[in-house]
């Protein structure tokens, strides 16, 4: 019996090694992959720590729930009619009621630590070294870039309906360089959109009339992909965001083609927001 038990709690350890293994291997890079199982593969810090608080919590709540589910079996085999002919009366044990109270309260304290450590590096934004700002319409994305940043241009950004990846691919992506503080300021034009972009873990509102900001800093390069993550109308489900990383030198050739391209548009050049014009905005 005991070497059976040891048999099923091995194979249970390989299988869960495989699905880790399995989520990691077709988890894609800036975009989702066919048969992904695990997150998209992170490249700034706080999706890493996004990514490490998820596999944690999902580690806590697999032991809680094979713990709950022994107790069950425990007292559904243990305390059945047939082993107990005469029921126990017992009504109060004292230090069970300590333990079901302590317990939990030190799980909740073990992963409050954490949580509020993740909010304060998404919620608090370090000194940026270049900031955009990101409008969303019905449907597609408007972006501008500071004047004062050698920008001075606005673009819109639309789902290229023949390109690759489907559904994701746009007609202008936004290009920034590799290892910089990226601040991002988000607004609507219309409904409430949302900015999201899982390889970055960052998600955030855009609401009409009101400034909100956050923040990324890419460790590398690559094109990555995201999408208005809100039910904001019929085509909700094509209104894509892609967001080229490059090395600074490819980054300042295009900024120069794009002060050329887009010097026609007419948008008038942003001005770059602080975090009490934000507050105040709103």
């Amino acid at each position: 019996m005991d070497s059976l038990r040891l048999r099923f709690l091995a194979a249970l350890a390989v299988a869960a090694a495989l699905v880790v293994q399995s989520g990691a291997a077709f988890a894609g890079v800036g975009q989702p992959s066919p048969w992904q199982v695990g997150l998209q593969v992170p490249v700034t810090e706080v999706a890493e720590f996004m990514h490490w608080f998820h596999d944690g919590l999902l580690w806590i709540i697999s032991i809680i729930v094979l713990f709950v589910l022994a107790l069950i079996i425990y007292v559904v085999v243990r305390f059945s009619e047939k082993r107990n002919p005469v029921p126990s009366k017992t009504t109060h044990n004292a230090l069970l009621e300590v333990a079901w109270t302590i317990v939990p309260v030190l799980i909740l304290v073990i992963i409050a630590v954490p949580s509020f450590r993740l909010l304060r590096l998404q919620l608090v934004t370090p000194p940026a070294d270049i900031t955009i700002k990101a409008t969303g319409h019905q449907w597609y994305w408007s972006y501008e870039y500071p004047e004062d940043q050698n920008g001075g241009f606005a673009f819109d950004s639309n789902m290229d309906a023949n390109g690759q990846p489907r559904l994701l691919a746009v007609d202008n992506e936004v290009v920034l360089p590799v290892g910089k503080t990226i601040r991002v300021q988000v607004t609507a034009a219309d409904v409430i959109h949302a900015f999201a972009m899982p390889s970055f873990g960052l998600k955030i509102d855009a609401i009409p009339g009101r400034l909100n900001e956050t923040w990324f800093k890419a460790e590398k390069e690559g094109v990555f992909y995201g999408q208005c993550s809100l039910i904001c109308g019929q085509n909700h489900a094509f209104m894509p965001i892609a967001i080229r990383i490059v090395s600074e030198q490819q980054y300042a050739a295009w900024l120069t083609e794009a002060k050329q391209k887009f010097a026609s548009t007419g948008k008038a050049p942003m001005a770059v927001a602080s975090r009490a014009d934000a507050v105040s905005a709103e």
